[in-house]
């Protein structure tokens, strides 16, 4: 069925193909129906599992307040599709508009919707990596093999990484009553996501929690015993560690390897996709029957000098799903486009962590609420003169005047005599973000610069 085929014949006997058993591909099936879709709908997903709810997996599911198992996304409606689950997309034959599964399977697709997320990235060495005790954290079967393991009586817990996973994850083993040590290539936890400055204050809040956090390290080698066992590990400054779980906790990969040789723009970075969610080629020229949503996707922001965002975001997979649906199923004047402002939010040792906007985009900031040296405050981050993000540590009430002053390009530094309560002298400074240059996972929204086809990006594992 061609791009300009009348849409009301394929709203009525269309084939759509969502490539992603994912929250985004659940969200974008409902709102296809919802709107009128009655062709056939097939769900393709990797996981035996159909979609689940993935941040309770490094909260509540180690904690032993939600089971695994129990993550289930709920339903707004029967979505009437065809569920391709435990086999994993292999390649995508645009010539032919099919999707060819890993089984030699393949599935004729109208319209295709690519929600493929996001992977753990695992240890760097293969037989390390084997080690029995050594965890990666992104599905659900990845949870309740680490709870388990956790249950069974372990005396110490490394964490490599002190992203945002990474905090939640040495926060819940502390919470258990476990001896964590974290170590971090970077001068802080969070130091990727949200800058030094505030990165000083979540350092604070592990080594009061009892972390031993080691920041400026990097774990060099896993040792296991003559059974394939943890039981070390080896750090860059020479020193080891006896422990009995690894948690890897060095960022997110993004599900585009299927993709490769398709012709479209897709790359370690992410699918390149327009406001529309239609999904460029590598000419950097628009499809109309590809659409791309949630982790995976990268599209431009007007706020960000129009660069391609790749947002790891609950509600931006939830927002662009929909769109993307409503998109692919009407015509060209009626389509919608996806200017969601990014969001996040974290819950580790006892703080309530949320951010709008994006923080790593800033080149001042300044704290507007309370102060950072009683951990709860609000600070708002600068980009040439405008305000560009905010972040709250127990402070979530106020940002969504923030978000206000974000989405209508107000001026840096803020300065609003009925909501700034400043509680001490401090004016705007630099951020204190690593080299943009050197990887980094602790961001979860990550600018990628302004070409459909920018496919460049390095990972060095001794900087683990």
């Amino acid at each position: 069925m061609p791009a300009d085929t009348d849409v009301e014949v394929l709203r009525r006997q269309g084939r759509i193909v969502v490539v992603g058993a994912s929250l985004a591909g659940l969200r974008a099936a409902e709102t296809l129906r919802e709107q009128g879709f009655t062709g056939s709908l097939t769900m393709i997903g990797d996981e035996p599992y159909e979609p689940y709810d993935r941040p309770p997996l490094s909260k509540g599911a180690l904690l032993g307040r939600v089971r695994p198992e129990d993550t289930a996304l709920p339903r707004r409606r029967d979505v009437d599709a065809e569920w391709r689950l435990g086999v994993a997309a292999e390649e995508l034959d645009r010539d032919a508009r099919q999707v060819v599964l890993a089984n030699g399977d393949r599935v004729p697709y109208d319209r295709l919707l690519i929600t493929t997320g996001t992977r753990a990235r695992p240890w760097f060495h293969p037989d390390e990596a084997a080690l029995d005790g050594v965890f990666v954290l992104r599905t659900r079967d990845d949870s309740a093999r680490l709870t388990r393991k956790l249950a069974a009586g372990v005396s110490r817990v490394l964490v490599i990484g002190a992203g945002f996973t990474g905090s939640e994850v040495a926060s819940a083993c502390r919470e258990l009553g476990l001896d964590v040590t974290v170590a971090e290539r970077g001068p802080a936890p969070l130091v990727g996501a949200l800058g030094g400055v505030i990165g000083s204050v979540a350092e604070r809040l592990q080594r009061k929690h009892g972390v031993d956090l080691r920041c400026g390290i990097s774990v060099t080698a896993l040792e296991g015993d003559d059974v394939g066992r943890l039981r070390r590990a080896h750090l860059s400054d020479g020193s080891t560690v006896d422990v009995e779980v690894a948690v890897v906790s060095l960022g997110a990969m993004r599900n585009t390897d299927w993709l490769a040789g398709s012709g479209l723009a897709a790359g370690p970075r992410g699918i390149a996709c327009d406001a529309g969610c239609r999904v460029f080629d590598v000419n950097g020229i628009v499809t109309d029957d590809i659409y791309a949503a949630g982790d995976v996707a990268r599209s431009p922001h007007p706020l960000f000098d129009y660069q391609f965002l790749a947002l790891e975001h609950w509600g931006n997979a939830v927002e662009q799903a929909e769109i993307a649906a409503h998109n692919m199923i009407c015509a060209s004047p009626e389509r919608r486009p996806h200017l969601w402002l990014p969001m996040f939010w974290s819950s580790q040792f006892g703080v309530n962590i949320k951010s709008v906007g994006v923080p790593s985009l800033g080149d001042r900031l300044a704290v507007v609420q309370g102060t950072l040296a009683e951990e709860r405050f609000v600070a708002v981050y600068g980009y040439r003169g405008r305000c560009i993000a905010a972040v709250a540590f127990d402070g979530a009430k106020w940002l969504g005047f923030y978000e206000q002053q974000i989405a209508s390009g107000a001026p840096f530094p803020p300065e609003y005599r009925t909501v700034d309560r400043r509680t001490e002298t401090l004016q705007p400074v630099d951020p204190a973000f690593p080299d943009p240059h050197l990887p980094t996972h602790g961001a979860t929204v990550t600018l990628t610069g302004h070409s459909p086809s920018e496919r460049r990006v390095e990972f060095v594992p001794s900087h683990a």
